[in-house]
């Protein structure tokens, strides 16, 4: 009894040890490689050259109806007006936001309204837009002058992004060269990879304000504008295979 205990205990060891020597001999075989994951970024600077004027015309009155009304023969004089000198791409002309409040008297009953109407100017043809919004700003329509905003244009961006997206994966694959001579690997393998390009400086457009308050303008001055730069980047992440 106790011979045949002994049998089978043995029988068994040799059968787990003959079983795994196939898998350690599929590991010895099996090429050896580490996965290491990183990013590389390139970017170029541009002038912005998009611009975006927002006007606003404010009114105040004891009847909800009738600040409506004046808010809306405003909004319609200044939208004759900036259509007069649009052009597709050049200067675009939408309407804004439209609001309507009360004004609570010291008892908390209500004591008027207020309202505001909004009106966007927007194009590359910067000097374009700032005339109109002069224009506006000046009597009979009268609209105050609420923020100045910048932007890259569609176009530039996308003038630029193939030159941008080139550096970023010389970087990417030079970043994987090194990566594999320092951690000591003969070579590298792409595994996965992303590329994205984006503008920064630029959108999301950043209302930048012309001042504290609304600025009502005396005359038909152009507002004097001058645009910043912003950058278009381009970022390559993924992960590459070094081996052996």
């Amino acid at each position: 009894m106790h011979r045949s205990l002994r049998h089978r205990t043995i029988t068994l060891l040799f059968g787990t040890l003959a079983s795994a020597l196939p898998a350690a001999h599929a590991a010895d075989a099996a090429p050896r490689e580490s996965l290491v994951s990183f990013s590389t970024t390139a970017q170029v600077e541009v002038t912005m050259d998009q611009l975006a004027i927002s006007l606003q015309a404010v009114k105040e009155g004891q009847d909800a109806a009738t600040v409506q009304a004046q808010l809306k023969q405003a909004l319609d004089a200044a939208l004759a007006e900036a259509k007069k000198t649009a052009a597709p791409g050049a200067m675009e002309v939408r309407s804004g936001s439209f609001s309507l409040h009360p004004r609570y008297a010291k008892e908390g009953r209500i004591g008027g309204w207020q309202g505001q109407a909004e009106l966007v100017l927007e194009g590359k043809d910067m000097q374009r837009v700032a005339a109109a919004a002069g224009r506006l700003g000046a009597a009979p329509v009268g609209m105050a002058v609420t923020s100045v905003a910048y932007a890259i244009s569609r176009e530039l961006a996308e003038k630029h992004e193939a030159e941008v997206s080139a550096q970023a994966i010389q970087k990417y694959r030079a970043k994987a060269e090194a990566h594999a001579r320092q951690f000591g690997f003969a070579s590298w393998q792409l595994r996965e990879v992303s590329v994205q390009a984006a503008e920064q400086g630029g959108r999301p457009r950043v209302p930048m304000p012309y001042a504290k308050s609304a600025i009502a303008m005396s005359s038909d001055a152009p507002v004097p504008v001058e645009a910043g730069k912003g950058v278009i980047a381009a970022t390559v992440s993924g992960s590459v295979a070094l081996t052996k």
